[in-house]
C-alpha cells in the first residue's frame, strides 16, 4: 500500500486502525456558506478546473445528495458514496454506509489523492481525519443554509498558501485558492 502508515485511533469509542490523512476540497463563500437547497449558488470555471485537476485519477468520498446533484459518478476517480440507504447502488459507485467503511475503500490509494468532496455532513464527518483543505473562497456571500466549518477561527487549522486577487471575467466575482493544514493531526506523526 502506498504511503500507508497505520495508526491507532478512537473513533465512536472503538479502537482500530487506519490509513491516515485524507484531503477535503470544497468552495465557499465569504461567510463560509456552501449551499442553498442541495446547491452551489455560485460556480466559477477556475475552481471547477482546479477541483477536475486536484481529484482526477484518485478516489473522492462524498455525501448521496452531493452525488445527486453530479448526476453520475465523475470520471477517472474512484466514486465512493457515503448514505445510510442500505439499498443504493449506482453503475461506477462504491456505496459506503459508515465512515470506517469508506476509509477502507481507500486504504490502498496514496493518501494525497483522496479527497472528501461534500455535502456538509460529510464534510464535518471527515474533518478531524484531514490533514490538508484545499479551500477556494468566493467573494461573495449569497443565501445560505449550508455551511463549511470556518477554518480561520480553528486553532488546529493554519493557511499554508493563498493565491488570491484571481476574478471570474464573466461574474466579475473575486475568489482565492487557499489550502489549509491540519497541524494538530500533522504534528502527532
Amino acid at each position: 500500500m502506498k504511503n500507508t502508515i497505520l495508526i491507532l485511533f478512537t473513533f465512536l469509542g472503538q479502537k482500530r486502525e487506519r490509513q491516515p490523512d485524507m484531503n477535503i476540497i470544497v468552495a465557499v463563500n465569504s461567510d463560509w456558506g456552501i449551499g442553498f437547497g442541495g446547491a452551489q449558488q455560485i460556480v466559477i470555471p477556475e475552481d471547477r478546473r482546479r477541483f477536475r485537476e486536484l481529484t482526477s485519477g484518485g478516489a473522492i468520498i462524498t455525501g448521496k445528495r452531493t452525488f445527486d446533484d453530479f448526476r453520475k459518478p465523475l470520471p477517472d476517480r474512484m466514486n465512493i458514496i457515503l448514505t445510510r440507504d442500505m439499498a443504493f447502488s449506482a453503475e461506477g459507485i462504491i456505496a459506503a454506509h459508515s465512515v470506517e467503511e469508506a476509509i477502507l475503500h481507500v486504504s490502498g490509494y496514496d493518501t494525497e489523492r483522496v479527497f472528501i468532496v461534500g455535502g456538509g455532513c460529510v464534510y464535518k464527518l471527515f474533518l478531524p481525519l484531514c490533514a490538508y483543505a484545499y479551500v477556494t473562497k468566493i467573494e461573495a456571500a449569497p443565501l445560505s443554509d449550508t455551511f463549511f466549518p470556518n477554518l480561520d477561527e480553528m486553532p488546529e487549522w493554519m493557511c499554508i498558501s493563498r493565491k488570491y486577487g484571481m476574478r471570474n471575467t464573466e461574474s466579475d466575482i473575486g475568489y482565492s485558492f487557499d489550502i489549509y493544514k491540519n497541524m494538530t493531526l500533522l504534528r502527532s506523526k
